[in-house]
């Protein structure tokens, strides 16, 4: 099968990199599916998942925090401002942005703050992205708040 060098690339380090069967983007105007041999193009991402398949393995699922992916036949660069895989997520943390965010948009202060309110709309689609990916990992566990994402320590 076919193949194509990924790389994910975050302001502070290398999230992800290796020879992959199909990438999976949030872009701005929709998913953004990217197989090899596939037409050069660059785009905005918006903040969400990624899904990442390689051969003979599981699918693996990345949270992006928005960026830039620039896609040729042979490979794909994806840039962005923050990015973690599904084992590095913590859930409780992701579910206590999600809330504030929820709460500030639905206080009477994003009436006020236009720039403010652009950014926790982004910050709510990064949590709930992030949550997406941890409730997968975890195989979805809910407790009566809504949400457990596993024992102990895990997260």
């Amino acid at each position: 099968m076919s193949t194509l060098h990924f790389e994910f690339v975050a302001q502070d380090r290398m999230i992800y990199e290796g020879d992959v069967t199909m990438v999976i983007l949030p872009g701005a105007d929709g998913v953004i599916g990217v197989l090899p041999k596939h037409a050069p193009l660059m785009a905005v991402v918006s903040p969400g998942e990624v899904q990442v398949r390689a051969e003979g393995q599981p699918d693996q699922f990345f949270a992006v925090g928005g960026g830039f992916v620039e896609v040729r036949p042979d490979k794909v660069v994806l840039v962005a401002r923050s990015g973690e895989a599904a084992e590095e997520i913590d859930a409780v943390r992701a579910e206590a942005a999600l809330r504030r965010a929820q709460e500030w948009l639905e206080s009477s202060e994003r009436e006020r703050d236009p720039d403010r309110r652009v950014a926790m709309e982004a910050a709510l689609r990064r949590s709930h992205a992030r949550l997406n990916i941890a409730r997968r990992r975890h195989g979805a566990r809910r407790s009566s708040r809504g949400v457990d994402y596993g024992s102990g320590g895990e997260a």
